[in-house]
């Protein structure tokens, strides 16, 4: 008998037919004598429904008040759930977020959690229950509800699974593992049945939506056993993430391509170059609460630099806003930027044994006329920023240049 922590997202629960399919799923693991807690996100569309219903009334919604709204969503859920369970001979019972508790930091809309209490759910567990728990939510020192920002039900699964020590932690969601890249950009993606911890977190990081980053961070940092399957098909065994590096992962210089949309440049140009100036410009962003990604710096005239980064699309205007002030400190000479573009990624650990990974990169997308704006490396992944027009071409000739589309690969997979 396995202790196993299962999380369903928005379209698993999407609907009432949905949650009573995903209920008899849950049956069938304790039919097998396995105890099951089960984190759930709200139905889908129901968070963008509460977003805008927030935005209506604020053009920038009170942050402990839209942690308020949004919590509701994962409520539902579970409530739903556990009636389903019930209704097919179950013992099932709910936990909110601060029933648990799951105790984060104050950063409404953004917490990052520091402990749980799993005392309540050992002692269900006991007593022969499934524990249901709204993911994405938890609570603060003052006893706030806070959320754990888009993607947080996946933090939420894998934190339980941790604090309760499981066995497993299975994540269901709309696919059946992880692809080499978005199977909807290119249909010749193939699934793999492992894939390494480091690989996965690049790939989250990089715009990959099937896990969360935060998430894959957890498992990680505390060694849990993560899987990912698909919640709309019966069978199969989805993708392993997995601790121990494959055999023959040196056969492949590259794993998966990631692709993010949620990107924006800010250009801070005709800047003093003198120490001090990056600080200025980025504490500044920090201070907001705004994470900034690829950053480059170019030496200008006269003692001046253009400093450029790219940060959430959602948060293109407020960063405007903020280094338009602080412009008028540094002596910059304007601040402007692009929110037309994207980031793709190659990554794979056999990077470390294959040299021309880069360079094939850049010359595949030099055929294509795709111009490079900024470049990210790391020892495992080199990112490329370009205009989203090109978004999709370029990541089907990666894939083609990489022979992740190759027969014999997809056979293996």
């Amino acid at each position: 008998m396995a202790l196993i922590v299962q999380k369903y997202g928005g379209t698993s629960v999407g609907s009432t037919d949905r949650i009573k399919n995903v209920a008899n799923r849950i049956a069938k693991f304790k039919a097998a004598g396995h105890d099951v807690v089960v984190v759930v996100s709200a139905m889908s569309g129901e968070t963008n429904r509460l977003v805008a219903l927030a935005e209506a009334m604020q053009e920038y919604p009170d942050p402990r008040e839209m942690d308020v709204i949004l919590s509701t969503g994962e409520q539902v859920t579970i409530g739903l759930l556990s009636m389903a369970l019930k209704n097919i001979g179950l013992d099932a019972k709910s936990y909110t977020g601060w029933q648990v508790a799951v105790k984060t930091d104050t950063s409404h809309t953004k917490a990052r959690i520091d402990s749980i209490d799993a005392d309540h759910i050992h002692a269900d567990l006991k007593e022969g229950r499934v524990i249901v728990v709204a993911g994405f939510q938890g609570v603060d020192e003052n006893n706030d509800i806070t959320t754990l920002g888009r993607g947080g039900s996946d933090t939420s699964a894998v934190a339980l699974a941790a604090a309760l020590k499981a066995d497993e932690c299975q994540i269901y969601t709309d696919v059946d593992g992880v692809y080499t890249t978005d199977p909807r950009v290119v249909p010749e993606a193939r699934r793999l049945k492992t894939i390494s911890f480091e690989e996965m977190l690049e790939l989250a990081s990089l715009g990959s939506k099937v896990l969360q980053i935060r998430s894959v961070e957890f498992a990680g940092k505390y060694k849990v056993r993560l899987r990912v399957l698909s919640s709309l098909q019966e069978g199969g065994d989805g993708t392993l993430i997995t601790f121990e590096e494959d055999e023959d992962m040196e056969k492949a210089a590259v794993a998966g391509i990631a692709f993010d949309k949620n990107q924006a440049r800010i250009n801070v140009r005709g800047v003093p170059d003198k120490p001090g100036i990056a600080y200025q410009i980025l504490g500044a962003v920090a201070d907001a609460n705004i994470e900034v990604d690829m950053i480059i710096q170019n030496v200008g005239d006269e003692g001046t630099t253009d400093f450029s980064f790219t940060v959430p699309r959602g948060d293109y205007q407020r960063t405007l806003s903020i280094l338009n002030e602080v412009q008028k400190n540094i002596g910059a000479a304007t601040v402007d930027g692009d929110n037309t573009v994207c980031k793709v990624s190659i990554v794979g650990v056999g990077m470390r044994s294959h040299v021309g990974v880069a360079s094939t990169m850049f010359r595949t997308l030099a055929e294509e006329g795709i111009n490079i704006q900024m470049i990210s490396t790391s020892e495992i992944k080199v990112s490329v920023l370009i205009d989203e027009k090109y978004l999709e071409l370029a990541t089907r000739v990666l894939h083609s240049a990489f022979g992740l589309d190759d027969p014999e690969k997809v056979a293996q997979a």
